[in-house]
């Protein structure tokens, strides 16, 4: 047996405590929905109606006087989305988003010049560019745009009075009791405090009327009970895993996680202009990966990436069947029961590269590279990562996908999970044919609670660019393959 599972070996397994945390019951328990949409959407129409504004304001004579806007807001939206101009914020300012929208507007502007250019010296509709022309649509944008904001964040405020959200206060510490005094007593942030959630709280003051709902444990109840839509967490949240655990449970029912750190130079971090709950400030988690639309994307991928590999490979794959069969004898794959998505077991495709004494062996064996059984067609396999290949038809099916983390066995899974608090977290996205631990050489018998690790910051910033890179270090790995 090798080092990961020899260290962890002797642990007494505790008593009903599952490795996998299931998943019955996640997602969101708000009905109203579109009422977290609702800034965001009035922020679009704010910038379609000052693109429109400007460009009838600015109009050529004899050219339509929309054209200017159906030029720049397709360049003009992207931006503004990308530079987090349409997020929702605690503290509601056009001001502070001034100097961003100056900018994106420059940027807008200058694509409109640069079509125009592109159309033979102009687009009639659109006019001609003259310098002077586009200053005043360029100035007339940035004016009706921040106009127009001013207005919706202080409808937006009077909204939030009169209808402030419940939000849980993760942390009764002297900074979480702070917190939970400015949100009670600062109507302007939308949020009214039903309470702290806190494994080992101190003692609260006697003029305190918060009560204190438990700790982790109780997380899914409390937000369920209360129709949570915010959590705040704050220094002194129990420990480091307890604060880590309830964060990625809240996002998963719904909520909007916030995270006010002790260290204020957080404020000035992060590619967001920063916010701020009375001059504390906040961190706006993100949503998690599986939450936001871009995973729509990634599942076509998926799926476009792996039909078109089965067809293209297919080839290889019967040659790899030959190889295996004369090697091996009858049965060229190999199935073995895996651990997906939030701890759903599934049966993975390989090519057969050793053929095991019994099903418990199968099982439980951690690591068969240098087993001498195995012939020279299972090395050559391995080594080139060959025997992986029918995985593809997993990913098509949906119960693996191209990125991800690397799929266990339930065995090593339930004694991973006792050994590594952060282990169960890997199965809260499709387990993968690779992954940002194997980019980083952590294939083998190598640390488990480095892979965890890793496996956790995919998760946290997953993109489809995260994605692309790991597919990119994945084949330039193939082509040297080290026998891991």
């Amino acid at each position: 047996m090798s080092g990961p599972v020899r260290r962890i070996a002797t642990l007494d397994r505790p008593t009903g405590a599952p490795s996998v945390r299931p998943s019955t019951g996640l997602g969101r328990h708000r009905r109203r929905l579109h009422s977290g949409l609702a800034l965001p959407a009035g922020l679009v129409a704010v910038d379609v109606s000052a693109a429109a504004g400007a460009a009838a304001l600015t109009a050529a004579s004899g050219s339509h006087p929309l054209a200017g806007a159906a030029v720049l807001l397709p360049a003009l939206l992207p931006l503004n989305l990308a530079g987090g101009l349409y997020r929702s914020r605690l503290t509601l300012s056009a001001l502070d988003e001034f100097p961003a929208l100056v900018a994106r507007a420059v940027v807008a502007t200058a694509c409109v010049v640069t079509v125009g250019a592109c159309l033979d010296g102009g687009w009639r509709a659109f006019g001609p560019a003259t310098p002077l022309r586009l200053a005043a649509l360029l100035g007339a944008l940035v004016l009706f745009a921040a106009t127009g904001r001013a207005f919706a964040y202080r409808l937006a405020r009077k909204v939030r009075r009169r209808r402030p959200r419940p939000v849980l206060v993760l942390g009764a510490g002297h900074l979480g009791q702070r917190i939970a005094s400015v949100l009670s007593e600062r109507a302007e942030y939308g949020m009214s405090p039903v309470g702290f959630l806190d494994s080992d709280p101190v003692l609260l003051p006697p003029d305190n009327r918060l009560p204190v709902l438990g700790g982790r444990e109780a997380l899914h109840k409390v937000i369920r009970r209360h129709r949570i839509h915010h959590v705040v967490a704050t220094e002194g949240a129990a420990d480091e895993a307890e604060t880590t655990a309830s964060l990625r449970l809240a996002a998963r029912l719904g909520c909007q996680v916030w995270l006010v750190p002790a260290l204020r130079e957080y404020g000035s971090v992060g590619r967001f202009p920063a916010d701020h709950l009375y001059g504390f400030p906040c961190l706006r988690l993100n949503r998690p990966a599986m939450r936001r639309p871009a995973w729509t994307g990634k599942r076509l991928l998926d799926i476009a990436a792996a039909g078109l590999g089965l067809v293209a490979l297919s080839p290889v794959l019967a040659a790899c069947a030959l190889a295996v069969r004369f090697d091996t004898g009858p049965g060229v794959l190999f199935r073995q029961q895996r651990t997906g998505l939030d701890g759903k077991v599934f049966t993975v495709l390989k090519f057969r590269t050793l053929r095991p004494s019994n099903e418990h062996e199968s099982a439980t064996r951690w690591n068969i590279s240098h087993d001498h059984r195995m012939g020279a067609v299972g090395r050559l396999l391995r080594k080139t990562s060959l025997d992986e290949l029918p995985q593809l038809w997993n990913v098509l099916r949906g119960d693996m996908s191209l990125v991800g983390p690397r799929p266990e066995r339930p065995y090593f899974v339930m004694r991973f999970g006792q050994a590594y608090p952060e282990y169960a977290d890997r199965h809260r996205v499709p387990v993968g044919l690779t992954g940002l631990a194997q980019v980083n050489g952590l294939r083998g018998d190598t640390s488990i609670e480095d892979r965890a690790r890793f496996d956790n910051r995919y998760i946290e910033s997953w993109s489809l660019w995260q994605d692309t890179k790991i597919l990119l270090r994945t084949a330039a790995l193939m082509l040297h393959p080290d026998g891991s």
